[in-house]
This record gives C-alpha cells, structure tokens and sequence, in this order.
C-alpha cells in the first residue's frame, strides 16, 4: 500500500460518523440518501456530478467512492475525465472572476 496523507482505508469508515452524535448522523445519511435516490436526476447522473464536485471540494475519499459508483453505473473513463474537466473550469473560473472583486478593491484603495 502506498504511504499517503489520507488512508484509502478510513472510507471504510464513514458510517463511524455516529458514534458520538447518532442523532445527527441519522438525519445525515437520510439526506444523502434522499439526495441520491432517483429524481429528476438517474442515479447515474448523480453518480458523475458527485463525482466531479468530490474533484472540485479535492477530497480524495469521495473521488475513490465515485470513481468505484461511476464505474459500476457504466460510465466511461472519457465521461469521468470529460465531468472532472468541467469542474476544473468552473473552479478556475470561480478564482479567476474574484479577481474582479480584487481590482475593485484596489481601485478603490488607490484613488
């Protein structure tokens, strides 16, 4: 196994999340459920958003599990690539234009 900050192990682990607030954990886990279940959305749709979002908020445990959800629910490697570019255009772009909020500021210190 290879040494990393994050222990592809802890995933695992998730359901862990109530042991000290049961309450809370319950409410959780029903949202993300309901969240998941099909809609106006396939699970699969779902699945390739999750997927691209765990890429955007970086966290290595929901891009393991979306990539293994992805997978199963038939989506190609392309489409996963293709969702994580589009994320990775968003959040560029979501930096790039608080730059307008950045020279707004300095203009105004400036003048």
């Amino acid at each position: 196994m290879q040494n990393t900050y994050y222990n592809p192990a802890d995933l695992k682990k998730f359901g862990d999340i109530a042991e000290f607030q049961p309450e809370l954990a319950k409410k959780f886990f029903d949202y993300y459920g309901q969240v998941f279940a099909e809609g106006a959305l396939t699970a699969r749709e779902k699945s390739l958003i999750a997927l691209a979002v765990a890429h955007a908020v970086q966290c290595p445990y929901c891009i393991d599990a979306y990539t293994t959800d992805t997978l199963e629910k038939g989506v190609t490697e392309e489409q996963m690539m293709e969702a994580v570019h589009v994320a990775a255009a968003i959040r560029g772009g979501a930096s790039l234009v608080h730059g307008v909020q950045m020279m707004n500021k300095a203009k105004a210190l400036t003048m």
